[in-house]
């Protein structure tokens, strides 16, 4: 049984800051695993590639989110303004030609990053040595005693594995973290918090559609758009800065409808929304892509199916009870005190998490290390 200062159950952004967090710090024995062949948890960006489109996480907000802000900057991840210049659509119904309004610039201004979201994840992930992360490996149990935590994890090919732990940082939502077997159990209150705090993206889905160029602006169009009819109820220009055009929307239909919807009978309906928006050219997409995070396991549970669409507020207990807790601490952005549900709030759970890890486990110390990047192909 390998053992390790600290185990971080989840690789999205939580879980990979709170690794470099810790390995900056002089904690070098640190492990991720994540149950997903992929790193970025909510964060998806397709296709592979230089030019990849958003199908989780999108923006940021540099005006009030310091600490994500100053993190992208120390990784050198290239950011890019939200495209806004131009009039806005909103369709109120399909029986007559969408309104035009004159568009407006958010405020304070949406940012995003070259190469999709997944351009952190990426940055992240090569300063972690390659041998401290383990994808498809999902943890089923875990047994906390005087010594630490013994973690239980499952890989791809059915085989379990077994690692011990001086603490461990739930990097996953609190719904998903109560999947978990924990012996002993966590107290009846703390799970029945962390099960009211629906997990953000979880009961979402978005459509993305990539043509040759934004052939919207020349018609002074935005690409922003609003809609009570859908399928896509809100949506906003995606293009890159390759002179290449993106849309992309949110799908208003209820997770339950799209269950029993053919994946393609979904896509057809989204294209002829964008006809009825944007004209002919916007059916003819030279590639689309859907991600329901509704269907995706290691994102929502049944309670996240009927959700809204707000940021909930952080889960009261960050932290294990009883036995467990000076052993373990959650840090996914639900338990953000300021940002749950945000980038910026996975950024500063993951730090303040950390930081409580470093203080409890025993004779750690902190200091500060310049990493290395590592090969990995993110």
């Amino acid at each position: 049984m390998l053992s390790f200062r600290v185990v971080i159950v989840g690789a999205g952004i939580a879980g990979l800051y709170a690794a470099v967090h810790l390995l900056e710090r002089g904690v070098d024995e640190v492990l991720v695993l994540e149950a997903r062949d992929r790193i970025g948890g909510r964060v998806l960006s397709l296709p592979e590639g230089s030019t990849r489109y958003d199908l989780g996480a999108t923006w940021y907000w540099p005006a009030m989110q310091d600490e994500l802000h100053a993190l992208i900057s120390r990784l050198g991840v290239t950011t890019l303004a939200q495209h806004e210049a131009g009039d806005m659509l909103v369709e109120r119904t399909v029986s007559r030609s969408p309104d035009r309004f004159t568009g407006f610039a958010s405020a304070p201004p949406s940012m995003r990053l070259a190469g999709g979201m997944a351009s952190l994840a990426d940055a992240l992930v090569r300063r972690i040595p390659e041998d401290r992360l383990r994808l498809g490996h999902r943890v089923a149990d875990m047994t906390a005693d005087g010594d630490g935590v013994t973690v239980r994890a499952i890989r791809d090919d059915g085989a379990f594995v077994v690692f011990h732990a001086d603490h461990v940082l739930l990097a996953i939502p609190p719904r998903l973290a109560t999947a978990i077997d924990m012996q002993p159990a966590l107290s009846t209150g703390t799970q029945r918090q962390w099960n009211a705090v629906g997990t953000w993206m979880a009961p979402h889905a978005k459509y993305v559609a990539v043509y040759d160029t934004p052939f919207w602006r020349h018609e002074g169009l935005s690409g922003h758009a609003r809609s009570t009819t859908g399928p896509l109820v809100e949506i906003h220009d995606a293009s890159a800065d390759d002179g290449e055009g993106a849309l992309f929307g949110f799908i208003g239909v209820p997770a339950t409808m799209r269950r029993r919807m053919p994946d393609a009978a979904l896509r057809e309906l989204c294209r002829a929304q964008l006809v009825r928006l944007f004209g002919p050219r916007a059916g003819e997409p030279r590639a689309e892509y859907v991600k329901d995070w509704a269907a995706d396991p290691c994102t929502a549970t049944q309670a996240d199916q009927m959700a809204g669409g707000h940021h909930d507020t952080a889960a009261a207990i960050g932290h294990g009870d009883g036995p467990w807790q000076h052993f373990l601490t959650g840090i996914a952005s639900e338990w953000s005190p300021s940002m749950p549900g945000y980038i910026a709030g996975a950024v500063e759970a993951a730090r303040q998490g950390a930081n409580r890890a470093i203080g409890l486990i025993p004779s750690a110390t902190a200091s500060s290390v310049a990493l290395p990047e590592s090969s990995h192909e993110a």
